[in-house]
């Protein structure tokens, strides 16, 4: 008799994604159908909380039909449903989690509840098997954190930032270089272009522990373009976008070859947004390869960097195998985290 597929439909809506993926044992994604706002959000300059919500709300049924007849399956093949219910904007959660659980009551299925941040982690389950310990370096918009996996399913959050995230202080100088939201891959783009020649400050460098800044950066890229302005001197914006990703490229690849020294791991694994950043990607490459560290650096394809439902399936994949359920009182949890090192 022949083993029953493991089938699990995977809702991801936590920001300004809806995103609904069928994944078939973890690893292999049968359908992704991510159905994205960024056009809506550009005028405002960044992401607003009730356009998303109202978004989701129109693209789930859609982006649901889609996922099952592009995976070539119905509700009665299905193993499980997987949702985010964390961290994220609480209105966006709401309609993710809400559709999750009414299918899964539907249907009769087991429900599982995934932190949005460790579905960014197991993208990389699609390029190859995760040995454990592993460390990850988790970098997007809202958040920029050093975790540790002592095994599947357990995170430990061992740094992180103290006050703007990496892909948050990339939108923010974005504005002020007039690039349109999200400003990453444009600003990664420039940063080829130009070369490191503002020297911007490179915080907490120096110190021992694992944690990052990057607020003093912003506000030392903010001030010397409104200088600039105020004096009529026409600033290079190859240049400006090259020294700002210089250094938070150096402080992410530093403090993350130091956690790598001090740890007993053998992969690293980069998610996130700005794991789509190439600039990081190569600075990563080569300190590792001029470390000499037994160390495999696993990046998602760019396709799985944002946020997505077939991340949510393959950390899904994990928790049904330990068995985490919820029940139909599963609520949004906006500020949900990974629990810190002691």
């Amino acid at each position: 008799m022949s083993k029953k597929r493991e089938l699990i439909l995977a809702f991801e809506s936590s920001c300004d994604e809806t995103s609904v993926a069928v994944i078939e044992d973890g690893h292999r994604i049968l359908s992704n159908i991510i159905a994205t706002q960024i056009k809506s959000h550009q005028r405002f300059g960044g992401v607003v909380p009730e356009v998303a919500s109202r978004h989701h709300v129109e693209q789930i049924t859609f982006c649901t039909q889609a996922a099952l007849e592009e995976a070539g399956v119905t509700y009665t093949d299905l193993t499980a449903v997987a949702v985010t219910y964390g961290p994220g904007l609480v209105g966006a959660l709401l309609i993710g989690v809400t559709a999750a659980k009414a299918i899964a009551y539907a249907h009769h299925l087991p429900l599982i509840p995934i932190n949005h941040m460790a579905g960014h982690i197991y993208a990389a389950r699609f390029v190859k098997p995760l040995e454990y310990p592993l460390l990850a370096l988790l970098v997007s918009g809202g958040h920029t954190e050093l975790v540790l996996m002592a095994a599947a399913g357990e995170f430990e959050i061992i740094g992180d930032t103290r006050d703007d995230a990496a892909g948050e202080a990339y939108d923010k100088i974005g504005r002020v270089l007039g690039v349109p939201y999200p400003a990453g891959k444009e600003i990664d783009r420039l940063a080829h272009l130009g070369q490191d020649t503002f020297d911007f400050p490179r915080a907490m460098l120096k110190e021992e522990n694992l944690d990052f800044s990057f607020s003093g950066l912003k506000s030392a890229f903010i001030n010397t373009v409104h200088h600039a302005d105020q004096i009529g001197e026409t600033l290079n914006r190859e240049n400006l976008a090259a020294s700002f990703q210089a250094s938070v490229v150096e402080v992410l690849t530093e403090k993350t070859m130091r956690a790598a020294r001090q740890l007993d791991v053998h992969q690293l694994v980069v998610a996130g947004g700005v794991a789509a950043n190439q600039g990081l990607r190569e600075e990563l490459a080569e300190a590792i390869k001029a470390s000499g560290l037994d160390l495999d650096l696993i990046v998602p394809p760019l396709r799985l960097c944002g946020d997505n439902g077939a991340m949510i399936g393959a950390a899904a994949h994990i928790e049904l195998k330990k068995e985490t359920f919820a029940n139909l009182t599963l609520n949004a949890v906006p500020g949900l985290d990974f629990p810190y090192r002691a």
